[in-house]
C-alpha cells in the first residue's frame, strides 16, 4: 500500500472552493478530506499544499491525441483527454499502454467519426498515413458502421457536418439523413453521438438530427433566439473550443500563451510554434460574435465544458495540454467565474461523458489530482502555475528536456 497527504492546500473540489484542508491519498483513490492537520499514519509522505490550490484533474473535452501528445498534456495537468476522432489501429494500442502506464493522460474516444469520404478533417491528414477510413453513404449502412465503431471500443461516436467555410476551404459534406441515422443507431446502443458544425445552420442540423453534445461553437455569423432555443431544448452540451474559434479569427491567444515561461519550459519547440500561428480564415470580429453567442447559450442553461481542439501539427494555434489553461482564460473571458470554468474542466465533463470515478476530490474518487500554485478560483491564470500532478495516486515528472528556454 502507499499513501500520502497533501496537506493544507486550498481545495476546489470540482464544484466549489472548500477552504484549507489535508486530502489523503491511499494506493489509486482519495481515501480521506479533512480539516488541515487530521491525524494520518505517521508513514504517510506529506506534500505541503500551503499557498497552493489543489484541483481534481482537469478534463479537456475536445481533443485528437496520440501517445506524446498525452504525455505532454498530462505535465500541464490534463489527467483526461476526450479525443473526438482517432484511427484505430493507433487507438486501441495505445488505450491498452494508457490503461497501465501512469506517465499518460487518461483517454476517451470515439474511433473514426461518421464523415462523406472526401470531407473533413481528412484535408488536414494528406500526408499522415491513415490507412482506410471507414464511413456510411447510405442510411441503411449506418448501423452496420455504428456496431463496426462499438467494436473497436468507441466510448461515444462522432459525426461532422462541415463544409469547410470556416476553415477556409471548400469540402463535401456527410448528408443530414446520415446524421439522424448514427444518432439512432447509436442511442439504440445507449451511447452518445458528437457532432462537428461550425456554422449556425449547421448547427440547427445536427439538433434536429438528435445529436447529445456540439464539440464546437458555430462561428460564421451571430446566434438567433431560434437556434439558442433549440439547443436548450435538446439538452445537449456545447465544447466551444473557444481556442480554435481565437485562431481560426486571427486573435492573438495561442501566441500570448506560448510566450507563457510556465509554457516555454514545457512545450517542445515544434509545438510552440503550432501554437504561436493562428490559422486566420476568418475576419477578428468574428471571434466577438462566437462569445455573445456563447453568453446567449449559457444564459439559456446550456451546460458548457472545455475543450481545446488541440491535434496534431498543421491543426494551428493549439497546443495539447497547454491549451487548456488557455481555453479557461478564454471562458473567464466569456464571462464565466473562475469557479464556472473550473467546474466546465473538471465535474461537469465527468458527469456528461458519465466518468463517475472523476472530476471531482472526495473519498473513493480517483486521485487524479493537480496541485497549483495561486488560487484559480479567483484568479484563473493560476492554472498554469503547475507545482505537481498525480494520476491515479501516481505523481508524474513535470519536466520536458525538449522545451524551449
Amino acid at each position: 500500500m502507499s499513501a500520502f497527504v497533501i496537506r493544507g492546500a486550498r481545495v476546489f473540489d470540482g464544484e466549489r472552493a472548500l477552504g484549507e484542508l489535508d486530502v489523503r491519498v491511499v494506493d489509486e483513490r482519495v481515501a480521506a478530506v479533512g480539516a488541515a492537520g487530521m491525524m494520518v499514519p505517521a508513514d504517510d509522505e506529506v506534500v505541503d499544499g500551503s499557498d497552493a490550490t489543489l484541483l481534481p484533474g482537469l478534463i479537456d473535452a475536445h481533443t485528437h491525441t496520440g501517445s506524446e501528445p498525452l504525455r505532454q498534456a498530462l505535465t500541464f495537468g490534463i489527467t483526461t483527454e476526450l479525443d473526438m476522432t482517432s484511427v484505430p489501429q493507433t487507438m486501441i494500442p495505445l488505450r491498452r499502454e494508457v490503461a497501465e502506464d501512469r506517465t499518460f493522460a487518461d483517454v476517451r474516444s470515439p474511433s473514426v467519426s461518421l464523415t462523406h469520404p472526401q470531407g473533413h478533417p481528412h484535408q488536414l491528414r494528406r500526408g499522415m498515413g491513415d490507412p482506410s477510413w471507414p464511413t456510411a453513404t447510405r442510411v441503411e449502412d449506418v448501423a452496420e458502421f455504428v456496431e463496426d465503431r462499438l467494436a473497436e471500443g468507441a466510448d461515444y461516436l462522432k459525426v461532422h457536418l462541415e463544409d469547410g467555410r470556416v476553415l477556409g476551404t471548400s469540402l463535401p459534406s456527410v448528408a443530414p439523413e446520415l446524421i439522424t441515422a448514427a444518432a439512432r443507431e447509436a442511442h439504440a446502443r445507449d451511447r452518445m453521438v458528437l457532432a462537428h458544425a461550425l456554422t449556425v445552420d449547421a448547427t440547427r442540423q445536427v439538433i434536429a438530427a438528435g445529436v447529445d453534445g456540439l464539440t464546437h461553437l458555430f462561428v460564421d455569423g451571430p446566434h438567433t433566439a431560434d437556434v439558442v432555443e433549440r439547443i436548450a431544448a435538446s439538452g445537449a452540451f456545447v465544447v466551444p473550443t473557444l481556442s480554435m474559434l481565437a485562431s481560426t479569427t486571427g486573435q492573438s491567444a495561442g501566441t500570448d500563451l506560448a510566450r507563457d515561461p510556465r509554457v516555454r519550459s514545457k512545450l517542445p519547440a515544434d509545438w510552440l510554434d503550432n501554437l504561436a500561428a493562428p490559422w486566420g480564415t476568418l475576419p477578428p470580429e468574428n471571434f466577438d460574435v462566437a462569445l455573445a453567442s456563447l453568453a446567449a447559450l449559457r444564459a439559456a442553461g446550456v451546460d458548457v465544458l472545455a475543450g481545446t481542439d488541440a491535434a496534431h501539427f498543421g491543426v494551428s494555434g493549439v497546443a495539447h495540454g497547454a491549451s487548456l489553461h488557455g481555453e479557461l482564460r478564454l471562458l473567464v473571458r466569456a464571462g464565466m467565474s473562475p469557479t464556472e470554468a473550473l467546474r466546465a474542466a473538471t465535474s461537469l465533463p465527468a458527469q456528461r461523458f458519465g466518468l463517475c470515478d472523476r472530476g471531482r476530490i472526495g473519498p473513493g474518487r480517483r486521485a487524479d489530482l493537480v496541485l497549483v500554485a495561486g488560487d484559480p478560483t479567483r484568479d484563473i491564470g493560476d492554472t498554469l502555475s503547475v507545482l505537481a500532478v498525480w494520476r491515479q495516486g501516481t505523481r508524474v515528472p513535470l519536466a520536458s528536456v525538449q522545451a524551449r528556454p
